[in-house]
């Protein structure tokens, strides 16, 4: 009896050393406050992934830059500091043109444009990660971008010698392009720059305006839905491959289940921030067909512009988009 005791004893260690070989805790920085849809849908994302694995597998996210600045977060997860991040794609862009196109003015500037976009985007810059030890996992756009301002926009004229805010160098040369100064300005650090002068206009989305509280330093919201701009989730190679096949599907599923989410949020943020604003006394202005001829124009000088000299990754990503 002792003898079979002892075996049913031995059983249930091995059983459980394999439960604990299994389990995953995985840290996740990301750049935004839990108030943000992106972030909400990030978390919802670890509770699925939790969920379907009997919490086997358990994703701390850390939110608004808690654990890493917005602009360490990919090298966070590339020398395997975490096993998982968000950021901005676009801030990639200087490592090559290919990260940025979702960001360039008047390229996509619609949700079915953009979602045509990554899917150009997406196997391109799947090799171009896979360089650097790390997958993508799923990509969510923001709504698409506005203008703000202290007054009415009538023509690209009216920008001329405006403080602009920037957040990545197309914005620096689109702000150039316009005849105004960009200046480089994170999201948290809005209100307090337009309150102090630092800049006076800026290209943003609903979002950003409605969590910013535009409506205590600007006036105007004009939609020009200049791009649709995402964020990029992914995961460190060496963690991925060390999971087992059960944690990786689920992973993969959750992260499917994730980016689709995560577009129809963006979709209802969009006209849900947009109302927040007007119904805080900010005037939303449709853009007269004067402002978008010389939007569109400053588009199209920075798309040929970005053709003659941008790397073989992005001009094959124009073309699979242009020719679908």
């Amino acid at each position: 009896m002792n003898k079979i005791a002892g075996l049913i004893a031995s059983a249930a260690l091995v059983t459980g050393v394999a439960s604990a070989a299994s389990a995953q805790q995985w840290n996740m920085p990301t750049p935004y406050s839990d108030g943000v849809f992106h972030t909400a849908n990030i978390i919802q994302f670890a509770a699925d992934l939790k969920a379907a694995t009997g919490g086997e597998f358990d994703i701390t996210v850390h939110s608004a830059g808690s654990l890493f600045k917005h602009a360490d977060i990919k090298n966070a997860v590339r020398s395997n500091q975490v096993q998982i991040g968000e950021f901005f794609l676009s801030r990639l862009s200087n490592e090559n043109a290919a990260f940025g196109l979702d960001s360039l003015p008047f390229l996509a500037t619609s949700y079915d444009d953009a979602a045509r976009l990554w899917a150009a985007q997406k196997p391109v810059i799947t090799k171009l990660l896979a360089k650097q030890g790390l997958i993508p996992l799923f990509a969510v756009p923001w709504p698409a971008q506005g203008l703000y301002t202290k007054s009415e926009i009538k023509t690209v004229g009216d920008l001329a010698g405006l403080k602009f805010r920037a957040y990545n160098a197309a914005l620096e040369t689109f702000a150039t392009l316009a005849g105004a100064s960009p200046t480089q300005v994170e999201a948290p650090d809005i209100p307090q720059a337009f309150a102090t002068g630092q800049v006076e206009a800026m290209i943003t989305s609903p979002s950003t305006g409605a969590s910013s509280k535009a409506w205590d330093f600007l006036s105007h919201y004009t939609p020009i839905n200049a791009w649709v701009p995402k964020n990029i989730v992914v995961v460190s190679k060496r963690a991925f491959d060390a999971l087992d096949a059960d944690n990786r599907a689920a992973l993969l599923s959750a992260a499917a289940t994730a980016e689709k989410r995560g577009w129809a949020m963006s979709k209802a943020e969009a006209a849900a921030k947009t109302k927040i604003m007007a119904d805080n006394g900010i005037i939303v202005v449709q853009p007269s067909a004067e402002l978008m001829a010389g939007l569109k124009k400053i588009g199209a000088k920075m798309l040929a512009d970005l053709e003659a000299t941008a790397s073989p990754e992005a001009k094959s990503i124009i073309a699979t988009y242009q020719a679908n």
